[in-house]
């Protein structure tokens, strides 16, 4: 394989412009799920800035709807663990939801300080901009209790 060839196919791949640890959990989701990947975003504490000592690295691992979300996706994600600057990387698969859904506590905590790692065309961020929009309209409110975030509907 020429060069050109290698590098042609490298940027073609999910990963080819994302490298380092985020370029690991991309090639690794990507090799797994293939065509059904429709997107990875990290959030949580390392999203934000604020992971103390002991933090992981929080992704969402949005498939597309065809395929089921049971144990054994985790049980082979978690066969070989990934870590992202000595932290353990911990997936949570999940479709992405319709428009007209109600919002998770999850999705609303991606929609404030989620990274979009990847994505096929432009479905996840449009997704976290509405839940965004939606959160700043007092559909959601976060509060919090023992320093941690819970949602509840309304303002």
């Amino acid at each position: 394989m020429s060069l050109n060839d290698y590098c042609a196919r490298k940027l073609a791949s999910p990963s080819g412009s994302v490298t380092g640890p985020a370029g690991e959990v991309v090639e690794r989701a990507s090799s797994r799920f293939g065509a059904a990947l429709v997107g990875i975003v990290a959030f949580g504490s390392w999203a934000r800035g604020d992971a103390a000592d002991g933090s992981d690295v929080d992704i969402l691992v949005v498939l597309e709807s065809r395929l089921s979300i049971v144990r054994d996706i985790y049980r082979a994600w978690d066969e070989e663990p990934l870590s992202w600057g000595g932290r353990p990387v911990e997936a949570h698969f999940v479709h992405l939801p319709e428009p007209d859904e109600p919002m998770s506590g999850l999705w609303a905590e991606a929609a404030l300080d989620g990274v979009v790692l990847f994505e096929r065309g432009l479905a996840v961020s449009r997704r976290l901009a509405d839940m965004r929009r939606r959160i700043t309209a007092g559909e959601l409110s976060r509060r919090r209790v023992h320093g941690q975030p819970y949602w509840v509907g309304g303002a």
